[in-house]
């Protein structure tokens, strides 16, 4: 294969620095582009927008568990609203971030979305340990909320986010549904 390689005609193709336009170099200073992972992203926060969806569809799920926590008394409805306010807090940290991040450059972007979930994790662990041993937290509840509401909530919403890139975000309504003619 190399010796292949090496009987092929050179390419006219310009080389790497090389005006694309196929002009000669002149003595004058090239414009170089901007690296993609230095490229701030425009268009609207995605991220925002699914989660707040995500929030507006869920929230009666949220009531359940937080009920359901009542299982284990008044303790463990309050262990359940604390574990579903972290789910809902972490959504509301990862929006934030990845949607800053990308009105700087798509590798703030990658950095907030892999660092900031490692962020996210140390904070949901900070703020568990830091109630664990109260007098009010049942461990079952809590950490059933927790995970039941982050599973459930993203779950639930990958339903309606379009994967598609002309339609970033919540997929479109179809025609004639309750929702394009703006009923709640």
């Amino acid at each position: 294969m190399a010796a292949h390689l090496a009987d092929a005609p050179m390419s006219d193709a310009p080389m790497s620095g090389a005006p694309m336009s196929g002009a000669p170099m002149s003595g004058a200073p090239m414009s170089m582009a901007t690296p993609l992972a230095l490229t701030a992203i425009d268009g609207p926060p995605v991220e925002r927008m699914i989660v707040k969806d995500m929030l507006r569809r869920g929230w009666p799920a949220l009531v359940l568990l937080v009920a359901l926590g009542g299982i284990w008394g008044i303790d463990g409805m309050l262990s359940s609203a604390f574990g579903a306010g972290l789910a809902v807090g972490n959504a509301l940290l990862a929006a934030a971030l990845v949607s800053g991040a990308a009105r700087i450059s798509l590798g703030m972007l990658y950095a907030a979305a892999l660092g900031g979930y490692l962020v996210r994790l140390g904070l949901l662990t900070v703020a568990v340990l830091a109630v664990v041993n109260q007098g009010w937290v049942e461990v079952v509840p809590l950490s059933a909320a927790l995970i039941l509401s982050h599973l459930g909530l993203f779950i639930w919403e990958a339903r309606f986010v379009s994967t598609q890139l002309a339609f970033p975000g919540l997929k479109p309504a179809p025609r004639g549904s309750r929702i394009e003619k703006g009923a709640p």
